[in-house]
């Protein structure tokens, strides 16, 4: 298919560009000048062609969970938000943690999915904690190795997971939580919490645990990575293991950027893995994405279904969805506020990821795979779950007014998303 763009500004290797942009046969020929003929022109006036997005914390559900989200609808999501690459987390039936395991998803990967999808392999069987999985085996198929949802609360089991995965040239990629610390709760432990009779979680659960694997790495020498940090302690550990040259790098997400334990009320809507903290918290967060500290923006897309997710706070499952909301989410109450620029954001959420997980270049360039998403960053619009293609439609951010609408999304020069 040839195809031109027309009248849009392109963030090229050398900054935004208001040009066309060409691509013929999936490779960008073009950006700027030229003329092809049978060309389909596809308009996008005033609107931006940015590199296509990448996440590296993505729930898709299946294998074994088809009725909460599928790898058809999660990665149509996924497009819809202008991603074009995502990790996607093990906890699954079964778990990827041996090679015919991660086979079944790969196969359904392979038949289903519209964009790149990058399977993380367990780091112990059945994410149990008990026996390490086949780490050396799965790494010609796992991007990277994850209990995603649960801690390795075991010590000596976690160094001697990081020594292999280091072997294998890959990446440990942490939930980090201290079960002793959980105490049966469901949201952070605070005011509101206090108020209204909940069982809250300490934030020393998270970072006593990122505190620990820090010090294994720093001796091992592993690549690690933190997922969706949430505590002010956690990005200052991480600031200081960084001083000191310590391979870490973290995510969080725009909910715990945007919301507070003050957003809470009692809809599951609210409740998450690991929970909304306090605005000192949420604070010490965005001045880890402005400074460099918290590398990527994740989004934790996890859906469940509508009677999961219909319990209230206490009995409810813990997860929400974010992968269609994401960029809109962070433009409009970071970049059109001034706290980043737009440079930035596409950073956290195109390059940075790319990089730390070897998800492709990231850049819009003549002679490349054509792999981008076109946004309107002036059409307002008002989150409504029920246009979601995600089967999951839980948010905190229903009925938000945002700026930012997604109109088309290329994958390996296919067109993915077309908002017609």
């Amino acid at each position: 298919m040839r195809y031109v763009i027309k009248n849009s500004t392109v963030l090229t290797e050398n900054g935004f560009l208001k040009t066309d942009l060409f691509v013929d046969n999936g490779i960008v020929v073009s950006v700027g000048g030229g003329a092809f003929s049978d060309a389909t022109v596809f308009d996008f006036n005033n609107c931006y062609i940015l590199p296509g997005f990448a996440d590296v914390h993505v729930h898709l559900r299946e294998p074994g969970f088809s009725y909460k989200e599928t790898i058809k609808t999660g990665t149509q999501a996924c497009a819809r938000g202008g991603y074009t690459d995502v990790c996607s987390m093990p906890n699954l039936n079964p778990v990827p943690d041996s090679i015919e395991n991660i086979k079944i998803q790969l196969y359904l990967i392979e038949k289903d999915a519209c964009i790149g999808v990058h399977p993380c392999g367990a780091i112990t069987v059945g994410e149990k904690g008990e026996v390490l999985s086949d780490i050396e085996g799965l790494s010609d198929y796992a991007i990277a190795y994850s209990d995603d949802g649960r801690g390795v609360q075991d010590n000596d089991m976690m160094k001697e997971a990081m020594e292999r995965v280091k072997k294998c040239g890959k990446l440990i990629t942490a939930h980090c939580e201290v079960n002793e610390l959980l105490n049966g709760g469901y949201i952070r432990e605070g005011e509101y919490s206090k108020a209204h009779g909940h069982r809250g979680i300490v934030p020393e659960s998270e970072w006593k645990m990122v505190e620990r694997d820090i010090k294994l790495a720093e001796e091992i020498g592993c690549p690690y990575h933190v997922c969706h940090i949430s505590t002010k302690e956690s990005v200052e550990l991480i600031r200081q293991a960084k001083a000191r040259g310590v391979d870490v790098t973290c995510e969080t997400a725009p909910h715990y950027l945007i919301l507070t334990e003050d957003s809470l009320c009692e809809d599951a809507r609210f409740k998450m893995n690991p929970p909304l903290g306090n605005k000192e918290d949420r604070i010490a967060l965005i001045e880890g994405v402005v400074d460099g500290t918290i590398d990527m923006i994740a989004t934790d897309h996890a859906p469940h279904s509508a009677e999961e997710k219909g319990r209230g706070l206490e009995k409810s499952l813990m997860g929400i969805v974010g992968i269609e909301t994401a960029f809109s989410l962070m433009y409009t109450h970071f970049v059109k506020t001034g706290i980043l620029s737009l440079e930035k954001l596409v950073e956290v959420m195109c390059v940075n990821p790319r990089k730390r997980f070897s998800l492709g270049k990231g850049v819009i360039k003549v002679g490349e795979k054509a792999d981008f998403t076109v946004f309107d960053l002036d059409e307002s619009y008002t989150i409504n779950s029920d246009e979601f293609l995600s089967m999951g439609k839980s948010t905190p951010f229903e009925g938000k007014p945002v700026l930012g609408r997604c109109k088309m999304t290329v994958c390996n020069g296919e067109i993915v998303w077309r908002e017609i």
